[in-house]
């Protein structure tokens, strides 16, 4: 690990961050969903489009939606239709990606809210080894209680709750996996939405697809591909994070990583 760097670990977003937003996917995606709707509910094109944005804004996605509002909808036949249909050939590899992933020192955790099928497809079109992360938190790793015996027992009761970005419960969910303390953690994200959550947990935020940043980010990336020479302390200026010029006492910062996520991090869930 970079011995001098404020960071010990790295969260880093799949979707228009790791590939560019204008890949050439978010279209597709929308009318995929659209479709859906069309077919699951019997709406219209229009009312489909409508309920699309509706949902979005108020549960985070629209699967979630669909689930707060009672809909018998499997996560895996969303994903497999909406997700399934996607131009994946649009998403090109990116050997400098590669590489810079491979020289980060510290932990790298890929914090997506997509599901795995749709995780290893973009990342097999990138290029990206799956093994250069330490660990993965997806859809299916944040819902395990969707999925099962556990989506049997809870259909019985209260609907469940789906845990997404930008939910509190996400990116507790993401901080266990990492292990690391909140404030030595950077979190890339496109959404502003997003890294105004991680901000708020206590997350170092870099906002990727943008030159300017937001009030809640830290960093700004044009694109991923920047991220050297933006946040060069990632591989260990000498100081760099440590203000006064001291070294940080990664010790001392380690021992108080967990009261960090106990105090800082209340969990509460989003009903979606």
């Amino acid at each position: 690990m970079a011995s001098n760097s404020p960071f010990d670990c790295l969260l880093i977003d799949l979707d228009d961050t790791m590939y560019p937003g204008d890949t050439g996917i978010g279209l597709p995606l929308k009318r995929n969903i659209d479709e859906f709707l069309v077919a699951k509910l019997g709406v219209t094109a229009d009312r489909a489009a409508a309920m699309r944005v509706e949902l979005f804004r108020s549960h985070g996605s629209t699967l979630a939606g669909l689930i707060a509002l009672g809909y018998d909808v499997h996560p895996d036949e969303y994903h497999s239709y909406v997700h399934g249909r996607l131009p994946y050939d649009r998403i090109a590899a990116d050997p400098q990606l590669v590489r810079l992933l491979q020289t980060i020192p510290q932990r790298k955790v890929l914090f997506t809210n997509s599901d795995r099928a749709h995780m290893k497809r973009a990342l097999e079109r990138l290029g990206v080894d799956e093994a250069c992360f330490d660990a993965i938190v997806c859809f299916e790793t944040m819902n395990p209680h969707l999925f099962g015996d556990a989506r049997a027992e809870t259909a019985a009761g209260d609907r469940p709750a789906v845990v997404l970005k930008p939910s509190v419960d996400a990116i507790v969910a993401a901080m266990r996996v990492a292990g690391s303390n909140p404030r030595r953690t950077l979190f890339l994200d496109d959404s502003e939405r997003n890294i105004a959550a991680g901000k708020a947990l206590g997350l170092r935020t870099a906002l990727v697809g943008k030159r300017v940043r937001s009030k809640e980010a830290d960093y700004a990336l044009e694109n991923i591909g920047c991220l050297q020479r933006v946040i060069p302390e990632i591989w260990s200026v000498a100081g760099a994070g440590a203000g006064d010029g001291e070294p940080l006492d990664h010790s001392m910062e380690k021992k108080g990583m967990r009261s960090d996520l106990e105090s800082i991090i209340q969990p509460t869930s989003i009903q979606a």
